[in-house]
């Protein structure tokens, strides 16, 4: 039989290049908006340059890195970094627990089903000022209407004016906010479980519970770490959420919230900024790595 060949407008057998000048506009993209600002801020980290217009700027070295774990403000910055651990564990586990049972729930053959997913969805294309906004009249302290119940039993709260309640609910907040990210990808993750696995177990008589201990959350092992990888990542660099409930007060300032206060909002000390910029850089890629093959290694064992 006579081999077919695909017609090459440019000549000879094969023109390997032809792909490349494609890849051109993305990579100019990519340098532009990513690697040249990353390398510039580990440049800037060494440095102590200011915001300030035609401010002079001089090469520190270390002091940045120094100054962040020994300076006067040692106690808030390591306060921050647990809250950052904290918020980062809470987050990932609970809300991939929530998204899953949301997951397998609307998974099932129910009325109206698609309706519940574009509701718990809905949050995820909210804004965050927009997010911000509804929380903030839910626990409004005077007139919302959590404090409306809590009245109805003698209780009241400042709620995200508390000390003590603050976090948790931005940590709530945070949660209730991307949990439909998360179910979607569960979603899609579920449906390409064959049907007839489950049918099968069924028929030799496994229960719920071991069809998805056996069966469902072992074909589901994939979207499991996609899920957690997008959690730890995305939760060790959120701050904006902080930044519209609370601005960063009430105990729920974060090493994110940190780098964006002092690099934009506060001080403007932007290679101080940028130094704890890289801080986070290595703690984002510590944990995430660790977490990928931790999660690899249960995949394989499965």
């Amino acid at each position: 039989m006579k081999e077919v060949t695909a017609y090459n407008p440019f000549g000879g057998k094969r023109a390997w290049w032809v792909p490349y000048p494609g890849m051109i506009p993305g990579l100019v993209l990519f340098v532009l908006f990513a690697l040249a600002p990353s390398i510039a801020t580990v440049f800037l980290s060494f440095t102590d340059i200011s915001g300030v217009a035609n401010g002079s700027w001089h090469f520190i070295g270390f002091q940045n890195y120094i100054e962040y774990f020994t300076s006067g403000a040692l106690r808030d910055n390591i306060d921050a970094l647990q809250r950052t651990i904290i918020f980062c564990l809470s987050v990932t586990f609970i809300q991939n627990a929530i998204s899953l049972g949301l997951a397998i729930l609307l998974n099932m053959k129910l009325r109206g089903r698609n309706f519940y997913r574009s509701i718990i969805f809905m949050p995820v294309i909210l804004g965050v000022t927009v997010i911000g906004l509804i929380w903030s009249l839910i626990f409004d302290p005077a007139n919302g209407p959590v404090a409306a119940l809590l009245a109805h039993f003698g209780q009241s709260s400042a709620f995200f004016g508390s000390n003590s309640v603050a976090f948790p609910l931005v940590i709530g907040v945070q949660i209730w906010s991307a949990m439909g990210y998360s179910m979607v990808i569960f979603l899609a993750g579920l449906q390409a479980i064959p049907l007839e696995l489950h049918e099968a177990a069924t028929v030799d008589g496994a229960t719920s519970w071991q069809n998805f201990r056996h069966i469902t959350y072992p074909l589901l092992a994939s979207s499991v770490t996609v899920n957690m990888l997008l959690g730890i990542i995305g939760s060790l660099q959120t701050y904006q959420i902080m930044y519209v409930l609370t601005h960063g007060n009430f105990n729920t300032s974060v090493l994110s919230y940190q780098i964006f206060v002092i690099g934009f909002s506060g001080s403007m000390r932007q290679g101080y900024a940028s130094a704890l910029a890289m801080l986070q850089f290595i703690l984002v890629a510590i944990v995430a790595l660790a977490a990928l093959v931790y999660l690899r290694r249960k995949e394989v064992q499965i």
